[in-house]
This record gives structure tokens, sequence and C-alpha cells, in this order.
């Protein structure tokens, strides 16, 4: 590796790299950029089942929050501290650090921790944040070093490239991580970045140049200060909007106010300080500017969809981590192809916009079918429309990033990749904690419209059971979790029933039961039955005490029980003889119907019992199937309503791309442009 003689004025001297150390190093690249990109994926499909073991939906989106908040906050840093100590060691402590907070998660919730942070879901986010703390350098140094040992089209070609590994993380990631998930534990899939990371490491120490290009200044500690305390309030704000706390609510405002003030004074700071965290003066560059817009506004949308969609198939539709893994290669497939021919043919003929803006169309229609999903799609139905998604993604993964680097000079290339990939993870960041809000918001209001009232349960909106929702999305647990509830019930009332005047206080007390039952089981029976049999001793006293007439009327009535019958049969003539042997007869028989009270009563609390539980089987199932039904149609009107907001931030996107500048991509087509001097600005087309 030797210097030019004539390196450019103002500028860090350049480097020429052989053909062998650009190989190795790309290869070295794409193994880290990999690690990085299979730390976001294979996470998603095993979300669902975390969240459910920890006990944790409502702090779903802050595992991702935490992740991508922790690496934005650090890519500019590390973008600085590569210039000051060099590419290579700086890498090395991001893989490091990466791996620690992997390990980390893995452990998260363990019984030996008990309730060390809070719990296993806190341990979880504050471990996350470790690792997103370690994986801002993987990215950001590697699109530097790509920058540095590269020329603007072959970037723009390797670019593609890493679209595609981006793609291809995407597809194996989410399949590994159901795969891991169902087979072994979701912990497995923190663990699995650790063997691939120690590979990475022996690629970097091993195998890359040391790609040594240090320049004078200092970290801005402040500015990075001053970006925590302006994003976390907002996140915290738009996390807790309409859910914990009302928006107008004094809480929320003051973390948007606190936000704002934040943010002035980190504009204030960033132009008075000489190593400014993010250069002001890189926003006069309109590609620079307008780029870094249209990526945060798309960014926030990807988020959008991509952290819900595992959510949405396995908590409806059904399938398991694996298959709603391997169901996301449709999103990715498209994602791949178009990444991979942006980056092309961009290398070639250095026109990008066509590409961004008809990428982004494809984006809003893909994520505008999304929309009309219903609680019974089938998983074909699903695939295109996610093609699409990923088709309008693609081009974004990587001409944002090469029209930037273009747009700048070479001394500002670390700064300028690792501020675009600040605006790229911040979009992100905030959209994770925007569509997360938007979905809990809709949960808990259209839950309520789809659900059944359960006796004896708190199954609502405002106590989500992840578990119950997972079974509800295949059909199964659900009719166990109602026939439960419904046992509990049949036990109260048959204590009712017995004279416990507890569970006949509980049962009066239960609006979600009839009248007709609380009637009947809290002294109703008894008395029905006591009324019936003092009107059979009223109506045969009556006719006994008629003599023999009467004996004879009975014994010719259908209605008269065949024991009774067989009694009035025993008699002998004499005993109706006189009057007064009569009115005897008569009362000894309504005195002996009106001593069967306790069995009756016994025969016929057994009887209604029988019939109260058998209704109950029935009514169960029927509940059952309607909860089954009500939470698909629920989470579905919920998610969906999410993806139709998401379609306005795409559109948002969409509309910055038509007044992105249109720059030559320097070194590509048949006249290459000249390389762009310090403080020089290309001049758009």
């Amino acid at each position: 590796m030797t210097a030019p003689s004539e390196p450019t004025p103002g500028a860090p001297a350049p480097y020429t790299f052989t053909e062998q150390e650009k190989r190795i190093t790309l290869i070295g690249l794409m193994v880290v950029f990999l690690l990085a990109a299979l730390s976001q994926n294979i996470v998603g499909t095993a979300m669902p089942r975390i969240v459910e073991e920890l006990n944790g939906f409502n702090l779903y989106t802050w595992v991702t929050t935490a992740y991508l908040l922790a690496s934005t906050v650090m890519v500019p840093i590390y973008g600085k501290l590569s210039d000051l100590y060099g590419r290579k060691p700086i890498l090395v402590f991001g893989v490091v650090l990466f791996l620690v907070g992997s390990a980390l998660c893995g452990i998260a919730g363990e019984p030996w921790l008990g309730q060390f942070l809070g719990g296993g879901m806190n341990q979880l986010i504050a471990a996350r944040a470790v690792a997103g703390l370690g994986a801002a350098a993987l990215i950001t140094i590697a699109f530097t070093i790509l920058g540095d040992m590269f020329n603007p089209a072959e970037r723009a070609k390797f670019g593609g490239l890493f679209g595609a590994m981006f793609g291809l993380s995407s597809v194996i990631g989410p399949v590994i991580g159901g795969f891991l998930t169902d087979q072994f534990s979701w912990r497995w899939t923190f663990y699995a970045n650790l063997p691939l990371g120690l590979l990475a490491l022996f690629m970097i120490i091993a195998k890359m140049p040391s790609l040594s290009r240090r320049s004078g200044g200092k970290v801005d500690v402040l500015g990075a200060l001053l970006i925590l305390t302006t994003t976390i309030p907002l996140l915290l704000a738009l996390t807790w909007g309409g859910t914990t706390y009302a928006w107008n609510s004094a809480t929320i405002l003051s973390l948007f106010a606190g936000s704002v003030v934040s943010l002035i004074l980190f504009v204030l700071v960033e132009r008075r300080t000489p190593d400014a965290i993010i250069p002001l003066s890189l926003f006069n560059i309109p590609i620079f500017t307008v780029g870094n817009v249209a990526s945060f506004i798309l960014n926030m949308a990807f988020f959008g969809v991509i952290m819900f969609l595992p959510l949405y198939m396995q908590m409806v539709l059904g399938v398991s981590p694996t298959k709603s893994g391997t169901s996301m290669l449709p999103l990715m497939l498209g994602l791949i192809v178009t990444s991979i021919v942006a980056g092309q043919i961009v290398a070639r003929t250095g026109k990008y916009k066509p590409w961004m803006i008809g990428g982004g169309v494809i984006l809003v229609i893909g994520i505008w079918s999304l929309t009309s999903l219903k609680p019974d799609s089938h998983l074909l139905d699903l695939y295109w429309r996610m093609f699409l998604v990923g088709m309008g993604l693609g081009p974004a993964q990587s001409l944002f990033t090469i029209a930037i680097q273009s747009g700048v000079s070479l001394g500002q290339l670390a700064t300028a990749t690792s501020s675009s990939q600040f605006f790229r993870q911040i979009g992100g960041t905030i959209g994770a904690a925007i569509f997360g809000t938007l979905l809990m918001n809709g949960l808990h209001t259209e839950l309520p419209k789809h659900l059944p009232a359960m006796p004896g349960t708190a199954f609502d909106s405002k106590n989500i059971d992840m578990k119950a929702m997972r079974t509800a999305g295949s059909g199964g647990g659900v009719e166990a979790k109602i026939k439960t509830a419904m046992e509990g019930q049949y036990a109260l009332i048959e204590q009712a029933m017995n004279g416990d005047a507890k569970a006949q206080a509980a049962i009066k007390a239960n609006a979600q039961l009839p009248a007709e039952l609380k009637t009947l089981v809290t002294g109703g029976l008894r008395a029905e039955v006591h009324q019936k049999l003092s009107a059979q001793a009223a109506a045969i006293q009556k006719a006994l005490s008629a003599g023999e007439a009467g004996r004879n009327a009975m014994l010719a009535n259908p209605q008269t029980p065949d024991a009774l019958k067989t009694q009035l049969q025993a008699l002998p003539a004499q005993a109706f003889a006189t009057p007064q042997g009569s009115a005897a007869v008569a009362e000894r028989f309504a005195a002996g119907i009106l001593a069967q009270e306790d069995t009756v009563y016994g025969q016929a609390k057994t009887q209604a019992l029988a019939t109260i539980k058998t209704r109950f089987d029935e009514q169960g199932k029927t509940l059952a199937a309607q909860v089954t039904r009500g939470m698909k149609e629920g989470f579905t009107a919920s998610i969906t309503k999410m993806f139709g907001d998401a379609v306005w931030f795409a559109l948002a996107g969409l509309i910055m791309m038509f007044f992105v500048p249109v720059i030559t991509i320097r070194g590509s087509g048949k006249q290459p442009a000249p390389a762009v001097q310090e403080n020089e600005t290309p001049t758009p087309a």
C-alpha cells in the first residue's frame, strides 16, 4: 500500500491499494456487513415469542428502539473516531462490543438474574443498547472503507452488492431466527451472532490492511450528548403518547418541549464546534440535505412495515416463527433484485434518480396493498404484496449513500457517510416508536369492537396477553382458556345451589350471567320445587278427602306417578269408609309428598347442573370461536390501519425524491467526472 507523490491539498492523502488488498478487504467488509444486518433481521421473527415469555408487549418496540438509538447516536462518533485513530481499530472495537451485547441479550431474563434492572424485558432492552453501540461501527466503518478504497463507479456497483448482502441477511435472518426459536429458544437468535462475529474479527485483524487514515481534531462529546437529549425525550413522547399518557398531558408536552430545546442547543453548538459531530456546512450541499431527508422519511415507513409483518403472520395467520421467517422471502427477493440491478446500472450510467423515484412509487403501491389484508388472508395473497414492498425498498438501500458520497469532497467522505447513516437510522428509530404507538393505540381501539365478553376473565385490550393472541391466531389455546373460566363459574354455581352464601353473593354480583340463571341458583330452584310439591300435596289432599271416588279419579289420571298409584291401590276400602278416615289418609299422603322436598330438590339440582354444564360447554365452544375470530379481526384492523399511516410516510419520501439533485457519479459512464476537491460542491446537472 503506497501513497501517491502528489496528494490532494487540504485532504488526507489517499492510498493506492493492490487488487488483492481490495478483494480481501471487500470480503471482510461483506462479512461485517452481514453480521450487522443479521443482528437486525434475525430477531424479528422471535420477537412475538420473546415478549410472550418475558411478558412485555408494551415494551415491544423498545427492543428495537434501544438498539437503533444506541447505534444511531454512535454512527457520527465512530466516523470521527475513525478519522482520528484509523478505520481498523475502531472496526475491531465495534465488533467486540457488539458480540458482548449479543451475549448479554441471550442471558436476559434468566432466573438467576432476578429483577436486575427491573426484570427480563428491561435487561434485554439494555443489552440491545450495548449491542447497538457496537453495531454502529460495523456498517458505518464498512461504508467508509468502501469509500476509501474504491472509486465512485465501483462503489455504486459494490453498494448494490452490499444492498444484496442486506437482502440476503433479510432472507436467511428471519428463517434462522424462526428455526432457532422453534427448535431451541429465542436466546439462540442472539447467540448465533457469536460465531459469525468471531469470523469477522479474524478477517479484520489477520487479513485486512491497516487502512491508516488519520486526521487531527477531537470528538464532539457535547454534540453526541445533545443528540441523546433530543432523541430520547422524543422517542419517549412518541411511545407513551395516547397509551400511557394523553397526548396533551404535561408529561408528553414536556418531553416534546425538552426535545425541541435540545435540538436548538445542538444546532447552536454544532455551528461553533470545529469538529462537529454533524458539520452543518454539509447541509449547504443539496444532495446531502435532500437525500438525507428522503432517506429519513423512507426508513420511517420501512420500519413501519418490516417490524410488524411477523406479528401479523404469527398472531393472525397462525404461522410458526420458522414459517414466518421463510414467509419474508418474497419481500427480500424483491429487495435483492432491485438493489443489484439498480447498483449495476447506476455504476454504468451514473443515472440514479429514475431508480430512486421508480422504487419510491413501487414502495407506495406495495405498502398501500398491505392495507387490504384480511383476517383470513392466505400467505400467497400476502407474498405478492411483500414482493412489491421489497422491490420498492431495494434502490434506497444503496443509491442514497452512493449519491451523497459523490456529492462531497474526499475530505468529507467519512463524515458525510456516517451522517447519512445517522439520518437513515434515526428515521428507523423514530419510525419504530411511532408505528409501535400507532399499533398499540389501534389495538386498544379495535379489540373491544371485536372481542365478546368472557365470563371470569380480564382478557381485554388493556390486558393484552401475547400468548392468548398467538394461540388465537393458530386456533388453539383459547378454547382451553375459556373452558377453565367456565369451569370456575360452574363450580361457583354449584356452591351457590348448595347454599353457600358467599357463592350466592358472587353469582348475584356477576353482570355477565343472565338474571334467570342468577335467580335459579340463588334459591329459585328450591322455591320452585317447594311450590310444586305444595301444590301437588294440596291437590292430593283435596282428591283423597273425597273418599273412594277421589282415589279412583287419581288412579285414572295419567299424570299421577306410578309409585303413588301403587300406594293408593294398596289402601283397603275401609280407609275411605268414613269422612274422617278419608281426611286422615289425605293428610298422611300430603305430608309424605312434602317430606320428599330435599330428595326432589337434590334430583332437580343434579338435573339443572347437568343442563347448565352442557350449555356452558356449548357456550364455551361458541365463545372460543368468537374470541379467535375477534382477536384476528381486531389485530388485522389495527395493523392495516397502521400500514395505511405508513403509506403517507412513503408518499412523503417519494415526493422528496423528486427534489433530489442530479449530479454526476464520479468515475461512472464513458466520461468520468473530475475528482471533487476539498470545500468543492458538485454542480447539479
